[in-house]
């Protein structure tokens, strides 16, 4: 009898600390995902939103300077170097396109992969605005050319901006999503964590539990007989 109450509860305990560690590493699993999923959100923030949002600062920089390079020049009409003018447009464009490469390298979501398309066809319009400003600066109909600049250029360039502004947009959203993203997968990894250190507890205290019966169970007992004599004596 003894050996078999001894049997049950080691098969008792056994199948009680396989479950439990069973828990445990199915946790473990869970934290690591956690883990990976955290690591994966503060990639992306940096990657996929601080690089482009930082890259959209500078492309706004030289649509502006752009602008302004061609402005100042259509004031002076004494000015006929058309070169200069060129060249400096053609050195801002090139940064403009370098720079829209770079965002295009990044991960971009059905919205803004639109917002940015659209944003490059306004690029090219008003490119060609300005070349068609510069033709006109250059054969005499400098007038006719600051009203283009000032009209049909002016509309365009804001809704470049416009599209900039739609991506600042999306950029904002999408890293304010990442960061509940990354809370969230915190504060499973924090749930599961304290849970493991609660079922690492529990491990120990049923180990010990089994110790105390082993003991009581291994015991001897003394006869009755001996005890009477021992009262005798």
């Amino acid at each position: 009898m003894k050996w078999s109450f001894v049997i049950q509860q080691k098969l008792k305990a056994s199948l009680l600390l396989g479950g439990i560690m069973l828990v445990i590493v199915l946790g473990t699993i869970l934290s690591r995902r956690n883990i990976d999923g955290i690591d994966k959100s503060f990639s992306s923030i940096y990657k996929d939103r601080l690089i482009p949002a930082t890259t959209i600062i500078y492309i706004t920089e030289n649509l502006y300077g752009k602008r302004l390079s061609l402005e100042k020049f259509l004031l002076k009409p004494d000015t006929n170097d058309k070169g200069k003018i060129s060249a400096l447009l053609a050195k801002h464009d090139k940064s403009i396109d370098s720079l829209i490469g770079v965002f295009e390298k990044t991960y971009l979501v059905d919205q803004e992969a639109k917002s940015l398309a659209a944003f490059k066809n306004r690029v090219g319009e008003y490119g060609l605005l300005e070349k068609m400003i510069l033709n006109l600066h250059a054969s005499g109909h400098s007038e006719e050319g600051k009203v283009l600049f000032e009209g049909a250029g002016a509309n365009t360039f804001q809704s470049t901006l416009n599209n900039l502004n739609d991506l600042t947009e999306i950029q904002s959203v999408i890293g304010d999503e990442l960061v509940k993203e990354s809370k969230s997968d915190f504060a499973s990894y924090a749930i599961i964590s304290f849970l493991q250190v609660a079922l690492a507890i529990i491990i120990g205290l049923i180990i010990l539990v089994f110790i105390q019966n082993s003991k009581i169970i291994n015991k001897p007992k003394v006869p009755k007989d001996e005890g009477q004599h021992f009262h005798l004596n």
